[in-house]
């Protein structure tokens, strides 16, 4: 298996044969990744955000954002600058600290689960053996946040918009994981990077979608719901609660709910294309292309490149996903609450322990193609 770039090796041993010493270069090291990522991070919620108007407006037949920046590309910076300034109101019977910690608790476990997104064999902040059940662990925080939001604010539309978010994401959360533990089945492993080189050497024929077509379907169903997507918007559902957990926020606190939810549909799609998608890997193996010339994997140029192809093809995967979700907002009805828990509890998580267990016996039975 080719180990690509290591970026870190590569960083550190050019600060040392500059002159710095090995310890002073890896401490430089540390606090880069966390930089990069919430700066990636952010720059996915000004492209989604665009995406979503020019998509809406097309779709509604009208033209969406165009004066802010070239093609209206810098109105989601427009719309942030405007919250920032805005004055923070706290309601009068409102408890101050748990309505200010609501907010921060939905977005920081989003960011932090950027943490174990590959985008190459080396280019992952961190590359722990339980990757995907942190994922898992950190996307369990944010009803937490929303439910203290609602509580908090002294309104009962926002305690039931925070009941809600709380109900849906105990709905979705167990066939999701049911979904992802199919693919871990067949991985043998939690880790990020595993599951996707356990997709590679065949191209788009040995990506999961194949083998986990149900599992797909049932994850990203539940990824939508988890991030609150039409038709799954029922916490906020503006004709029955007015606007939900936020009805009481304003200023930036109001937009934190934007940022989490955002970041969080880009990170849902990237997980996405990670566990069904082939993550990094190219529709044709590059490794079988470069046999095919016989040029090896180890040359440098061809490394820049793989690397190069790895980042364009994870984002072009999670960006065809938002723009899918992006579309079905404008032509799928919202659910009824009472459907939305129908749906949950009756159908996904049947099916999904379905998928698991015939994932199980089809590994027995063909262990070549089932990770045996």
């Amino acid at each position: 298996m080719n180990q690509g770039i290591d970026l870190q090796g590569s960083f550190v041993n050019t600060l040392v044969d500059l002159g710095l010493p090995a310890g002073a270069a890896k401490a430089l090291w540390l606090p880069l990744p966390m930089v990069v990522i919430l700066v990636g991070a952010t720059v996915s919620i000004f492209v989604t955000v665009w995406l979503e108007r020019k998509i809406s407006a097309a779709a509604q037949q009208r033209i969406g954002p165009e004066f802010a920046g070239p093609l209206g590309t810098l109105q989601a910076a427009a719309d942030g600058i405007k919250l920032i300034f805005k004055e923070d109101i706290t309601p009068a019977k409102a408890d101050p600290i748990l309505f200010t910690l609501g907010p921060a608790i939905v977005v920081i476990p989003v960011f932090l689960s950027y943490l174990i997104v590959p985008f190459g064999q080396n280019l992952v902040i961190t590359d722990i053996g339980v990757g995907i059940f942190l994922w898992i662990a950190l996307s369990s925080i944010a009803p937490i946040g929303l439910l203290m939001s609602g509580y908090s604010s002294n309104n009962k539309y926002s305690l039931l918009g925070g009941l809600r978010a709380a109900a849906q994401s105990i709905s979705y959360e167990i066939p999701m994981a049911l979904a992802v533990l199919a693919v871990v089945l067949m991985s043998n492993s939690l880790s990020t990077i595993d599951i996707v080189n356990q997709q590679s050497g065949y191209g788009i024929l040995g990506w999961n979608i194949w083998r986990q077509p149900a599992g797909f379907l049932i994850f990203w169903i539940a990824a939508l719901a988890e991030c609150e997507r039409l038709p799954f918007d029922l916490p906020e559902a503006e004709e029955e609660l007015v606007a939900g957990y936020q009805t009481e926020y304003t200023g930036m606190k109001f937009g934190l709910f934007y940022v989490g939810s955002y970041v969080n549909l880009v990170l849902s799609a990237l997980i996405v294309s990670i566990l069904y998608l082939g993550g990094w890997e190219s529709p044709v193996s590059v490794s079988w292309l470069a046999s095919l010339i016989g040029v090896s994997e180890t040359t440098p140029w061809l490394q820049v490149i793989t690397a190069s192809l790895g980042i364009m093809m994870t984002l072009f995967k999670a960006y065809a996903l938002v723009f899918i979700a992006v579309l079905l907002r404008w032509t799928v009805p919202r659910v009824r609450i009472d459907q939305l828990l129908d749906f949950g509890w009756k159908f996904l998580l049947p099916v999904s322990l379905v998928n698991l267990l015939l994932t199980a016996a089809l590994k027995l039975t063909f262990p070549m193609a089932f990770g045996g």
